[in-house]
């Protein structure tokens, strides 16, 4: 009987391994919209959607910038915790260069800011 308990207790810890470890390795994600043409990275992007996908957090996450499924753009980035939930996505264009300096995804505390 013990030995069935710890096959159990082993294939529930297995379980929430795994899970764990899916997580850590879902990309995270977030659309956004740019009203006017601006520059990420190297890129000149179009009006229009777009999705960012990065992995982890921190000073320097690699952002890869989708337009449906293909990668248009890469940049670097830092990851930034707001305080604050953000109600709507919002993108910060430098007036100056065209270059787009932070994203900011609705319902959720993490910015990228560009590099």
């Amino acid at each position: 009987m013990s030995s069935r308990l710890l096959v159990a207790l082993a294939a529930v810890s297995m379980l929430f391994s795994l899970s764990a470890f899916a997580r850590q390795s879902n990309k995270d994600e977030g659309k956004f919209t740019l009203a006017n043409r601006a520059e990420v990275g190297s890129t000149q992007l179009a009006p229009g959607s777009y999705k960012a996908e990065w992995n982890g957090t921190g000073n320097d996450v690699k952002v890869n910038i989708l337009k449906g499924k293909e990668v248009v753009a890469t940049t670097q980035a830092q990851v930034q915790d707001h305080p604050n939930t953000e109600m709507n996505n919002s993108v910060t264009v430098n007036s100056q260069t065209n270059k787009v300096e932070e994203i900011d995804f609705g319902k959720q505390k993490e910015a990228l800011v560009l590099k």
